[in-house]
């Protein structure tokens, strides 16, 4: 008897840990924790400092040496990005010192948001 009433406690306590896991998922008022990182790492504040090394207006790419990015967990190096706006180019040159947003985009990291740092 003690072994069913248990059975049916743990049944009852995993019914409602799925039900509340659907819940946030399916946007039921919270916010998944997927969302919340993704929310957090768009802030105005995760700006990188870097220095430019190479423009390339032909590929439509930028080679910046930078410092950590810690939206990416990335830690500082020189890399070349993608940008999402190809008209950003226009905005630096090579011994810019800037800041800079860069996220995940299709496989590729890429520079969403460029500014010369003053």
């Amino acid at each position: 008897m003690k072994s069913l009433k248990a059975l049916l406690i743990l049944t009852a306590m995993l019914a409602g840990a799925a039900y509340a896991q659907s819940t946030m998922n399916s946007g039921g008022g919270a916010m998944a924790m997927g969302d919340a990182k993704k929310e957090a790492s768009t802030s105005s504040g995760d700006m990188t400092d870097g220095e430019v090394r190479k423009v390339d207006k032909d590929t439509k790419k930028i080679t910046i040496k930078h410092g950590e990015i810690k939206n990416l967990d990335m830690p500082g190096m020189t890399m070349v990005f993608q940008v999402k706006d190809p008209a950003m180019l226009d905005k630096v040159k090579a011994g810019d010192k800037v800041r800079f947003k860069a996220e995940k985009a299709s496989g590729a990291i890429v520079v969403t948001d460029i500014q010369v740092a003053k």
